[in-house]
């Protein structure tokens, strides 16, 4: 299977500096969930949000998710009924650059016990 971890390039690095911190706590809080072993959802990503004063509505919230989507750094699988959010290998090393570069603030996941 080829490698698919991003390249270092210009795009790839302007993109990083646009994300939010809506963004980087969602790719944070996915990663977490997988290492976890527990399944993170959209709800599960509203509620959050919403507990760290980031978002009131859920259509923010969906409009993050997505974003990330479409930038390859999470894939969405509807499993259950639910849309379960899954970090890609991109979105590790997205998530990896923002924390050295101590741009985000993190709080934890209510979902996932407030742990940091």
């Amino acid at each position: 299977m080829a490698n698919t971890a991003p390249v270092e390039t210009d795009l790839w690095k302007k993109q990083l500096e646009r994300l939010k911190r809506s963004h980087f706590l969602i790719l944070y809080w996915a990663a977490q969930a997988e290492v976890m072993h527990r399944k993170y959802n959209i709800t599960n990503a509203f509620d959050d949000l919403k507990s760290a004063g980031e978002t009131r509505t859920k259509q923010s919230a969906v409009c993050f998710v997505e974003t990330l989507e479409i930038l390859c750094l999470v894939e969405i699988r509807e499993e259950s009924n639910r849309k379960n959010i899954y970090i890609t290998e991109a979105g590790e090393k997205a998530l990896e650059m923002q924390a050295r570069q101590q741009t985000h603030k993190l709080v934890g996941s209510t979902f996932l016990g407030g742990k940091i």
